[in-house]
């Protein structure tokens, strides 16, 4: 991705639309989780783009663009809930929010939704959008050791609903 960047940092137009190609869904999906609303996810992912090819040559890490990419959406997308009123302070991700063909059965999803949700967002970035911790604590905001202890503390918690131990906390 790092020689893609670097091409449309250049100027390569192709390279650009191959680099959003490879991280439409992954817009798609941060969107839907704030909007919940096709049309708007549409226009927050264009706004998006067009940010993105703006500012390209602002970003300073290409092996960052990703992570990069995905707070100009999460702005764009708090951006409109602004303007209609409600504003979500960190990356929501809600029951269904990663809804794909067998991604999580009924029995997971319910588990997932019992889930704080610091230790929810985590634990979705890691393992649905494969996200490093490096990654993770950039676009949230928080230190590396934070993301590995909620990442911690979400596995411990799930082990022990999924055992029936149902604990919270």
């Amino acid at each position: 991705m790092e020689n893609l960047v670097k091409k449309a940092k250049s100027g390569d137009s192709n390279a650009f639309s191959q680099l959003i190609r490879m991280n439409t869904q992954s817009m798609y999906k941060v969107a839907w989780a704030y909007l919940k609303n096709d049309e708007d996810v549409a226009d927050a992912i264009s706004e998006t783009i067009l940010n993105c090819y703006e500012k390209l040559s602002t970003l300073k890490k290409d092996s960052y663009f990703k992570t990069w990419m995905i707070r100009i959406l999460i702005n764009n997308c708090n951006e409109m809930l602004r303007h209609k009123g409600r504003v979500f302070p960190a990356v929501e991700m809600e029951e269904g929010t990663f809804e794909e063909p067998g991604y999580l059965d009924c029995e997971w999803k319910e588990i997932l939704a019992s889930l704080d949700e610091k230790y929810k967002t985590v634990i979705l970035l890691y393992y649905s959008k494969a996200l490093s911790v490096k990654e993770i604590a950039a676009l949230l905001g928080i230190s590396q050791n934070t993301v590995l202890t909620r990442l911690s503390r979400a596995r411990k918690q799930l082990r022990a609903e999924y055992e029936g131990g149902y604990i919270h906390g």
